[in-house]
């Protein structure tokens, strides 16, 4: 997360995140603080769970003052415990008080990610089933959200409209049908890039493994129509599973033996880790 394209990338978005919350001054900020005066506070984890966007809480700092320092006690990935300390701020007082919610704001709900996406990961421990999240993120977002996925243990789908064919219900009645829908797909994509096709019952199944789908996501099924679908499928395609998939019921897919599940609860539904700034004070 801290490579310059990626910076590249995340800092527009961290900007305009500032400016939505600093749209003219803190004006609370500038009345009681009018003048800079240098501060430190500590960054207190107040629940377990894995720590994700530590990078981009660091960054929202140092994008409004580039002399605030973040002495970081614990890394992405890490699992953290409730009290623990996470890093120590220090700077301008004006800047950590103006730049905290942000921060926060980017920081919990990256480490809610996490934190769910590693207890649904855990669950298919033992299977060759990949996790994989979905496009269901937070408008202009994304960026952090796929992180947050990748940081908890599971992998990303495809990262946008641009990244992949992925036919969906609605292509294939705009195209007519299974095969028309992948026909054109074939024509149309560079031959790099795959052609999944999303089905729902098993007669969609058969029309996708003939019309030579390399993957075929089964969606919204019954656990006994994924695994006849699987056995239709024998190999012919790599398989995925996916509609309302979550920590309760994903462990019941992991005995059927398909590529991927993917689940758009991992980024839409993952509540936030709670995590707060204490003890400002001037040094």
């Amino acid at each position: 997360m801290t490579d310059v394209t990626t910076l590249l990338n995340a800092d527009p978005l961290i900007l305009q995140a500032l400016r939505e919350d600093i749209s003219s001054e803190d004006v609370t900020t500038n009345a009681v603080m009018p003048e800079a005066k240098l501060g430190t506070c500590d960054l207190i984890c107040k629940e377990d769970g894995v720590i994700a966007g530590l990078p981009i809480f660091k960054r929202t700092f140092e994008l409004l003052d580039p002399q605030t320092k973040v002495d970081l006690k614990v890394k992405d990935g890490d699992t953290v415990k409730k009290g623990e300390l996470l890093a120590v701020v220090t700077g301008d007082i004006r800047v950590l008080l103006s730049g905290e919610r942000t921060a926060l704001n980017y920081l919990q709900r990256m480490s809610g990610i996490a934190t769910y996406t590693s207890k649904v990961a855990a669950l298919l421990e033992g299977s060759k089933t990949k996790l994989l999240d979905t496009r269901k993120t937070t408008p202009n977002n994304r960026l952090f959200e796929k992180y947050a996925v990748k940081v908890g243990g599971g992998y990303n789908h495809r990262y946008n409209l641009s990244d992949g064919v992925l036919i969906k219900d609605n292509h294939i009645g705009a195209a007519g049908s299974v095969t028309e829908a992948v026909r054109r797909a074939k024509d149309y994509a560079p031959f790099v890039r795959k052609i999944e096709v999303e089905v729902e019952n098993l007669d969609m199944v058969k029309e996708a493994v003939e019309a030579g789908a390399d993957i075929i996501m089964l969606d919204n099924m019954s656990h006994d129509e994924m695994k006849e679908a699987i056995s239709i499928i024998d190999g012919r395609a790599e398989t995925e599973c996916s509609g309302n998939i979550t920590k309760e019921n994903v462990k019941a897919i992991s005995d059927l033996g398909v590529d991927y599940v993917s689940s758009g609860a991992l980024t839409h539904s993952a509540p936030i880790l709670d995590v707060s700034l204490k003890n400002l004070h001037t040094v």
